[in-house]
């Protein structure tokens, strides 16, 4: 059955935007989404690694949010797009936005963070754990008081240990707030245990 015109419109305009802390699942999620069926926005200019094996989906430009022109969101609409989370406050509010945020223990967070450095052959301590781990909770507070009080914006938590877990559950909330006919036993498939590899208990 066809969808309805103004359906149709609607998600032709929206932004679907994928965001979360670094290492909090974002790649996977976005990964999800295109199995699912929606067109990803990205500019393939970062590779697929041991770090990131389906590949981290990115644009050049998102990380250049606050110094140019934004107008190049224009192509974005119907599609998704990564968006760091300190990147969020710098979208133009001239779009409608559904954004999927991404959780994830911190602990584990700065985990995943620690041993990306290592295999890249980076100092992992310039910044302790327990610094980042302060201005993360810091800058989570304020995006969230922030996000609350932007009426273009809809927003929906999804926790990456949980998508892991119970996978088909997960795609079908997405799937829900999307409001999209999506493949959710497609997206499902996406959540590869293998990859959830720093875990609160230990690391695998």
């Amino acid at each position: 059955m066809p969808l309805p015109l103004f359906d149709r419109l609607r998600r032709r305009q929206e932004i679907i935007v994928v965001s979360g802390l670094p290492r909090s699942g974002t790649s996977m999620m976005t990964a999800m989404l295109a199995a699912g069926g929606v067109e990803v926005f990205s500019d393939a200019a970062r590779a697929a690694d041991a770090d990131n094996p389906r590949g981290y989906f990115e644009h050049e430009r998102v990380k250049r949010l606050r110094e140019e022109d934004p107008g190049w969101l224009r192509a974005a609409r119907g599609k998704a797009i990564k968006v760091v989370a300190p990147l969020l406050d710098a979208l133009p509010p001239g779009h409608r936005y559904r954004v999927l945020f991404m959780r994830r223990d911190l602990g584990e967070v700065l985990a995943s963070q620690r041993a990306m450095l290592v295999r890249r052959g980076t100092d992992p301590d310039k910044i302790d754990d327990a610094t980042l781990e302060t201005l993360y909770r810091r800058q989570l507070a304020a995006l969230e008081g922030w996000l609350a009080a932007q009426r273009h914006i809809q927003v929906l938590d999804v926790d990456y240990a949980r998508a892991i877990a119970e996978p088909a559950a997960e795609a079908a909330r997405v799937a829900d707030f999307l409001d999209r006919p999506l493949d959710r036993e497609a997206m499902a498939a996406v959540a590869d245990p293998g990859l959830y590899r720093q875990r609160r208990g230990g690391a695998r």
